[in-house]
């Protein structure tokens, strides 16, 4: 006859695992002991071993992640930063297509008052400038601070970032590594600004005439060069080594050779000087 669970548990004693639990043991377990013969004590040493354990790989994480991160080269980052200088001047005051990184260092972004061209969005981010906010903006500025008008899509090596992080920490504090310092096409990391007011005979614009899709060009030694319209740019320079006021001056531009840009004192000065006639 087939014996259900029940009776075969009647007959032969409740088992659970080896032990039957209607058979005292012979000797007794250790008082506090539990069912399942973890004593609490040992539960407790085995939590605090854990826990041990745990804080150690946390330690180990955070310090493989300090050495993930390179220290920064500042005489490297000085080769970097040619590349930045084509907007950004390390000279106080001397604003570009970017503001000037001079005291850049701890300083409120969007906060230098003799630039006004920032954005809204770097205007009202409360980021103050340091090795972090730095880093995270040379990775990638519309990522860190979005809808901001920095052209530049940002820096994907690690070391480069700290190189020029670098850099410019110790060109704040006006400790640009004397390597850099002088010579080179930035005028030692400074781009050089032509004095306008300066310049001889063969950049002075006398006249501007314009004959359908030409600029006719004549400057103060005589010469006169023809341009076609849309490689004559026409701009304006109200700084310190700006022209002199009714005294234009034509400057090259590009790679070509055909193409050129001639600065003005003040917008009203453009409209009058240039002639209509062919």
């Amino acid at each position: 006859m087939r014996m259900i669970p029940w009776e075969k548990a009647r007959r032969g004693g409740l088992v659970v695992g080896r032990r039957r639990l209607d058979i005292p043991e012979p000797h007794p377990r250790p008082s506090g002991g539990r069912d399942d013969e973890h004593h609490p004590r040992r539960v407790g040493m085995t939590m605090q071993k854990a826990v041990r354990s745990t804080l150690v790989i946390i330690v180990l994480l955070t310090a493989g992640a300090r050495a993930a991160t390179p220290t920064g080269d500042a005489k490297q980052g000085a080769q970097l930063y040619r590349a930045c200088a084509a907007c950004h001047s390390l000279a106080p005051g001397q604003n570009m297509t970017g503001p000037s990184l001079a005291g850049v260092w701890g300083r409120k972004a969007g906060s230098l008052e003799s630039f006004e061209r920032y954005s809204p969005a770097l205007k009202s981010s409360n980021v103050v400038w340091n090795e972090s906010t730095l880093g995270q903006w040379l990775k990638s500025p519309a990522r860190f601070i979005p809808n901001n008008y920095m052209t530049f899509a940002g820096i994907v090596d690690a070391r480069q970032r700290a190189d020029l992080v670098a850099f410019l920490k110790e060109a704040a504090n006006g400790q640009t590594p004397s390597a850099e310092r002088g010579g080179g096409m930035m005028g030692g990391m400074t781009p050089h600004f032509t004095d306008l007011k300066t310049v001889g005979p063969d950049r002075q614009v006398s006249s501007i005439r314009v004959c359908h899709d030409s600029y006719f060009v004549t400057t103060a030694d005589g010469k006169r060069v023809p341009f076609w319209e849309p490689n004559l740019r026409f701009k304006t320079d109200s700084s310190e080594t700006g022209p002199l006021s009714g005294k234009p001056v034509i400057l090259p531009a590009g790679m070509m050779g055909d193409r050129a840009s001639v600065f003005f004192a003040s917008p009203d000065e453009i409209s009058p000087f240039i002639k209509h006639r062919c």
